[in-house]
């Protein structure tokens, strides 16, 4: 598979309200399985419509992993379809889940059976529900969950892109379209592991640990 050089289309989207028609063009680019860059609580995403498999075939391509064996995470609208993906949780789990999201966190839980086709020989999948109005209006429009991955630099020192003009001179030709919802942070979300007994931090980031 090649990766096919295009433009994208640049778009500025504000969080305390984002335009339904700005929103409606995003949801047609993701439908048509486009890729698209957008604004999270923590970092920019690169993310495509879960179920579009070219779609997650492209990302896989361009974070250069192979689609069955990545990381991905979810993002979510909310919890209200989390069964779709994750298996049945116990209380204690789903307490922590509600007083965390919306929030900087990414959650690694043991997948349902009933993950996408790509996905299902997953054990676990990391489920976000981040606190950011456009990509949650996305989400919500959109139906399902998008993938997201997020975009890195190569740089030595800047570690995350956070100018949506530099993310777009970067992208350009990678991705249909870019977001820009302002200037992004440049710390990645804490990921804690809910998958066993105990709620284990993977990686400390954006997000206070207080709460577990």
């Amino acid at each position: 598979m090649h990766i096919v050089l295009i433009m994208a289309e640049f778009i500025k989207l504000y969080e305390e309200n984002p335009n339904p028609k700005e929103i409606k063009k995003v949801i047609d680019v993701l439908r048509k399985g486009g890729l698209i860059i957008y604004p999270t609580d923590t970092v920019y995403g690169l993310g495509c419509d879960i179920n579009n498999m070219k779609a997650l075939e492209r990302v896989a391509l361009i974070k250069g992993v192979k689609l069955e064996k990545s990381n991905f995470s979810f993002i979510c609208h909310d919890l209200s379809n989390l069964s779709d993906y994750v298996k049945q949780i116990d209380t204690r789990t789903f307490k922590i889940l509600k007083r965390a999201l919306p929030g900087p966190y990414t959650f690694i839980l043991p997948g349902a059976s009933s993950l996408p086709h790509p996905f299902k020989k997953k054990k676990t999948v990391g489920i976000r529900v981040p606190n950011n109005n456009i990509a949650l209006e996305i989400v919500r429009q959109l139906g399902n969950p998008i993938i997201s991955t997020s975009i890195r630099d190569e740089d030595e020192i800047i570690e995350y892109t956070t100018d949506p003009e530099l993310i777009l001179e970067k992208w350009d030709n990678l991705v249909d379209l870019v977001i820009d919802g302002g200037y992004g942070d440049n710390q990645a979300s804490t990921v804690i592991d809910l998958s066993e007994d105990q709620p284990l931090i993977v990686r400390e980031g954006k997000g206070s640990l207080e709460i577990f």
